[in-house]
């Protein structure tokens, strides 16, 4: 289960790093016990004196994904922290501050001195969900998934905040944290149980067995035991061994019920013999954590979970900046960091390389109301204050906002309704958080130069004489709708064949209708061989936007660009490069790959090694009434250019509306194959007032939108629905107009 985890990394923190067993010199294991002994002991008289030293702890390291714990693992873990021996509680050194250090500097975690020992399992917080007991979390994209809570020391990571809880998820061994309204006791076995998913998903039935496992053992209830030989998730054994304990589990865990799952002792309390002085969950430590921060009130609005880091050093620097010691120039504002590689895009400050990646990957990541995911200047955050100005859709943390701006900033902003964010407001100026005057330029700069690689400039083609140019071929793969055509059309260039690959039945329907049959439709792009490229061509210009539902980084379960879906774009480089010019051939010849801008800047790195160009970055909202961020790789002439928008281009929503209808916006956000992509703003208004009620986007409004004709994809009696998913995977018309403009002067046009 690839979880969306606050924390999926439980060795890489440089907050609280995971003590090593090999190397630490407080955590020691028990000797044998003399009775199996045989002999003499060795160095009994002690090692200080023996002959023969006692050798260095042996350190292996593993190839493979660092961050995976087996099952193995973690009983072996158990079963020690049942004998483990220590005179102290280890804590974290502080490292040195040193400003041409790269690495920033840490603060201890706070060791406990008070709380009742004898029940250390009890929560000040009173909520419930004590270590070791068995949940059922929920987390965004997911269904309910199996877990165990578990202490903060078993992650290696920070104390959980009030109100949350460390949870081992079933399956996978990793580690989030959830709140706990987010959880569920697994006695709700019977509500929270998806069976779909468990059909579907292998991750998923290997959770409910693990679990099932462990409950059934808590409970004793015997089950039939599956041969050594045959104990797979998939043999039919542990099926029918996982169907016996799911009916145990939807009758209740009868005999025993419920109380037959608590957890055992050692299982509450694994350090409790260890390290009696320190075991205490977070909620009882004996400083007291930072007041609950209210986010600000939206019925929409669900308050988002951040990993707990260390705000010390951060907070350090900044008082040091507001003492003039040192320029804010000088620290990342997103993190405190003092590596700093850039200068933020949006507010006076700097950033570093790994906050540069998040916010690459984040700023045009957006929930289901609209709003960005992240907070705008760290791209974090646990509880964020949303713009109240409808047509913004920024969110600033309460961390960033009081630390930057003022304490009490937060709580100032959230009794303001509405609230004008800090990029709306008329101020530049709020604390040491300052606008930059610049930072559309800067922003647009920050995309465009973004890379890591550098290549060396695409072929560039002289324009071809009137009287030489020809009609154009095209080749469009992933075809949608058939966009492309469209705009060659409204261009006026003559088009001598356009082939299209496309498998959805309503978008080839789209496009037979609306061209006349004009489209040679040649089905799965996997289908497309070399002796087709040749046979069909040759071909002036290759387009295509392969699916992005594997690579945005807004879809949880992701598969990214090597699997799934994500690997279809190795068939257009595939095909690329098939119909690309044989040497001599000087002919000009032009390609165009487009995506999502929301990717992992590992996939994009990668996009762009084997496209050996790297990628501009071009949002419709200029062009158009509504928001769509895309990368656009190719070698097409004056990709680079600013984008202007003509007299035709319907820039606000009104202009896209029918008669007798008013635009609550200028602008819609992102419009997606999903219904609720239409619903605007946090309380997910309809965009629409129409008979003094709010109304959605009908579909001509949507196709004006997006710049297609009025009925354009009104064929075949399709739905409502049916219609917007195939514009929520189409091309924004005039964006593609603005990169197709140049071909004018290499073909012929009408």
């Amino acid at each position: 289960m690839a979880h969306q985890h606050v924390s999926q990394d439980i060795f890489r923190n440089q907050g609280s790093p995971l003590p090593s067993r090999q190397t630490s010199p407080l955590l020691k294991l028990k000797p044998a016990s003399p009775a199996i002994s045989r002999g003499r002991l060795r160095g009994g008289v002690g090692w200080e004196i023996s002959l023969r030293q006692r050798p260095m702890p042996r350190v292996t390291f593993q190839a493979g994904d660092p961050y995976y714990i087996s099952k193995r693992t973690r009983e072996e873990w158990l079963a020690k922290w049942k004998m483990e021996v220590s005179t102290q509680p280890p804590q974290t050194q502080q490292q040195p501050t040193d400003p041409a250090s790269p690495t920033v500097a840490t603060t201890p975690e706070p060791v406990p001195v008070g709380g009742d020992k004898t029940s250390p399992n009890s929560l000040q917080d009173g909520r419930g969900f004590g270590i070791g007991e068995l949940v059922w979390g929920k987390l965004r994209g997911f269904s309910w998934w199996p877990g165990r809570i578990v202490s903060w020391w078993m992650t290696g990571r920070s104390r959980a905040a009030e109100g949350t809880r460390w949870v081992m998820w079933f399956g996978d061994g990793k580690f989030s944290v959830v709140c706990v309204e987010k959880l569920m006791p697994l006695s709700s076995f019977n509500i929270a149980f998806h069976q779909p998913t468990y059909n579907k998903q292998p991750m998923y039935r290997k959770a409910i067995y693990e679990v099932l496992q462990v409950a059934s053992s808590r409970a004793g209830k015997a089950f039939m035991s599956c041969p050594d030989s045959d104990e797979t998730e998939t043999s039919k054994s542990v099926e029918m061994l996982n169907k016996q304990m799911i009916e145990w589990a939807m009758t209740g865990f009868l005999p025993t019920g419920t109380k037959g799952l608590e957890p055992p002792e050692e299982e509450r309390n694994p350090y409790k013999e260890v390290y009696s002085e320190m075991w205490v969950e977070p909620e009882e430590a004996a400083y007291m954590p930072p007041p609950a921060k209210k986010p600000r009130k939206s019925t929409a609005e669900k308050p988002k979970v951040k990993e707990i880091i260390d705000e010390r050093t951060r907070e350090r620097l900044i008082y040091e900046v507001r003492q003039k010691c040192r320029s804010i120039e000088d620290i990342c504002i997103s993190c405190g960091g003092l590596n700093v590689s850039l200068e933020h895009p949006l507010f006076g400050g700097g950033m570093c390389q790994g906050c540069k990646n998040c916010f690459l990957e984040c700023a045009y990541q957006y929930d289901d109301d609209g709003y960005q995911s992240y907070c705008t200047i760290c791209c974090g955050g646990r509880e964020v204050l949303m713009c109240g100005n409808n047509n913004c859709c920024r969110c600033f943390c309460v961390e960033c906002v009081d630390l930057l701006v003022g304490q009490g900033a937060a709580h100032a902003a959230i009794k303001e309704d509405p609230w004008n964010c800090f990029m709306c407001a008329q101020k530049n100026v709020n604390g040491l958080l300052e606008r930059r005057s610049d930072w559309p330029s800067r922003l647009q700069h920050f995309f465009a130069n973004n890379h890591d690689q550098d290549f060396d400039a695409p072929k560039l083609y002289p324009p071809v004489m009137v009287e030489k140019r020809r009609p154009i071929r095209v080749l469009s793969l992933f075809d949608g709708i058939a966009t492309g055509l469209l705009v060659l059309k409204e261009l006026g260039i003559q088009v001598d064949r356009y082939v299209a690959s496309e498998v959805c039945e309503d978008s080839i329907t789209v496009g037979i209708v609306r061209h006349q049959g004009r489209i040679m439709y040649v089905g799965d792009v996997r289908n497309v061989t070399r002796k087709h490229i040749h046979e069909w061509g040759p071909f002036d210009l290759i387009i295509g936007g392969s699916p992005c539902n594997d690579l945005s980084i807004v879809n949880p379960a992701r598969k990214g660009l090597y699997e799934g879906t994500g690997r279809l774009f190795f068939e257009f480089y595939r095909l690329l490069h098939e119909a690309r010019p044989k040497d001599g051939d000087d002919r000009p010849f032009f390609w165009l790959f487009e995506n999502v801008v929301a990717m992992g800047v590992s996939d994009k790195r990668d996009i762009s090694r084997f496209l050996e160009c790297n990628p501009v970055m071009i949002d419709a909202k200029e062009v158009s009434a509504a928001h769509r961020s895309r990368y656009f790789w190719g070698n097409l002439p004056g990709m680079n250019r600013p984008l202007t928008a003509s007299c035709t281009d319907k820039l606000d929503l009104q202009d896209c509306l029918e008669h007798g209808r008013t635009a609550k916006f200028e602008k819609v956000r992102t419009i997606t194959t999903r219904s609720n992509s239409i619903k605007q703003g946090k309380d997910q208004h309809f965009p629409v007032y129409m008979n003094e009620k709010e109304d959605i986007l009908w579909c001509t409004e949507m196709e004006r939108i997006f710049g297609f004709p009025v009925h354009y994809t009104d064929v075949s009696n399709m739905s409502r629905l049916g219609r917007q998913r195939l514009l929520g995977r189409s091309w924004s018309v005039p964006v593609i107009r603005h990169l197709f403009a140049p071909l004018k002067d290499y073909f012929a046009c009408v």
